[in-house]
């Protein structure tokens, strides 16, 4: 019997605007108006300048790990941006480099510090949001996307779930459990891989022996492209049409975003022990906020003087969100009984009245403990 190819595929690369700032413009034909342009880099730089006090609050003992997005913001701004323009009603189900997608999507930015100073009130998202808490855990977050999708088709929502995870997460089982599920259902799931070329400090070439990222989702069936993570133009573009795609036609998509971390993996690491100087020198020179901003120069819509207000507005913005992050109320030692259970069982509610634990109370073999 003759030998016959029964599978072949190609992955396609989009870039918009390049690290130039130079933009084709039968790409971009259809995507972001100048004003958006503006919009979205006034948004990187509010969110970078939000990274960077976030860092020093860590460095100065005020808050705990924080795992700064440097560098990665223009991938979530044009994803998150793409969400943004279909009313947020999809759902995000974020890892812990995608800040901007969710401030524009209606996460307060106090939330997030107050995640990561261990304020558990961080992660109770206000009504009416669309977002899931941080994972935390590598690769959890696209199971719950791939469940939220399910349910979403089976209501007949007509939103979709949009999951944020590293390149790292997809050597993860549960990463390609959730894009089996949503393939094999036809679930309307767009998987957002932010490919940094590092798993922490385990370089892409180690952990994992494909070409790309982005044939993993090949492999499932699904519509898979990479992207230049750097260029909000690719992000919003293909996140759009992979939303489209994904709602109308029950097709998960999956992206891969080509980007780089400026900054360590969190507070932390130190990547100087792991990481070449020289490549992460060459990788500045893309950065997605200077990029954009020679972009927007060469059309003659930013100037120093612009960029001498934004930088003043981004501070006041962020001292803000600061004071208010930090000047919460302490919570009553009471939250801890009253959000687990619709009604408390007798034994925590003999716990919450003697702020004791209910065994004390009732055995006296453990008196001693008492003392």
């Amino acid at each position: 019997m003759p030998k016959k190819t029964v599978y072949s595929a190609k992955i396609e690369h989009i870039q918009i605007l390049d690290e130039q700032g130079k933009l084709d413009a039968s790409l971009a034909k259809d995507t972001l108006k100048d004003d958006e342009v503006v919009f979205l880099y006034e948004q990187m730089s509010i969110s970078r300048h939000y990274d960077e006090i976030a860092f020093k609050l860590q460095r100065s003992g005020r808050m705990g790990t924080y795992p700064q997005n440097k560098g990665q913001e223009a991938g979530p701004a044009g994803a998150g941006y793409a969400i943004k323009k279909r009313g947020s009603i999809d759902w995000i189900c974020p890892c812990y480099r995608e800040n901007l997608a969710l401030f524009l999507n209606g996460m307060p930015m106090e939330h997030i510090l107050l995640h990561w100073m261990g304020d558990e009130r961080g992660n109770q998202i206000p009504p009416g949001v669309n977002i899931l808490p941080i994972a935390i855990p590598i690769g959890t977050q696209p199971l719950h996307a791939a469940g939220i999708a399910w349910a979403q088709k089976y209501q007949k929502t007509g939103a979709a779930a949009v999951t944020f995870f590293g390149d790292g997460a997809t050597s993860e089982g549960d990463v390609h459990e959730a894009m089996n599920f949503a393939s094999a259902l036809k679930l309307p799931v767009v998987f957002f891989c932010q490919n940094n070329f590092w798993a922490i400090s385990v370089p892409r070439e180690v952990q994992t022996g494909s070409e790309t990222i982005a044939q993993k989702g090949l492999a499932y069936g699904m519509p898979s492209y990479q992207i230049d993570g750097n260029d909000i133009f690719a992000s919003y573009k293909t996140v759009r049409d992979a939303l489209k795609t994904a709602v109308e036609d029950n097709q998960p998509v999956f992206i891969e975003a080509i980007t780089y971390r400026l900054g360590d993996h969190t507070t932390a690491d130190d990547a100087r022990r792991y990481r070449d100087e020289k490549i992460v020198e060459q990788w500045r020179k893309k950065d997605p906020l200077i990029r954009t901003r020679k972009y927007l120069e060469s059309k003659k819509m930013w100037s120093d003087k612009k960029q001498a207000e934004l930088e003043a507005k981004a501070k006041e913005l962020v001292d803000g969100v600061v004071k208010r992050a930090e000047g919460i109320a302490t919570p009553a030692i009471g939250d801890i009984f009253d959000y687990s259970y619709a009604e408390l069982p007798a034994e925590l509610v003999r716990q919450r009245e003697s702020m004791r634990t209910a065994s004390l109370n009732e055995y006296p073999v453990t008196e001693t403990l008492r003392r």
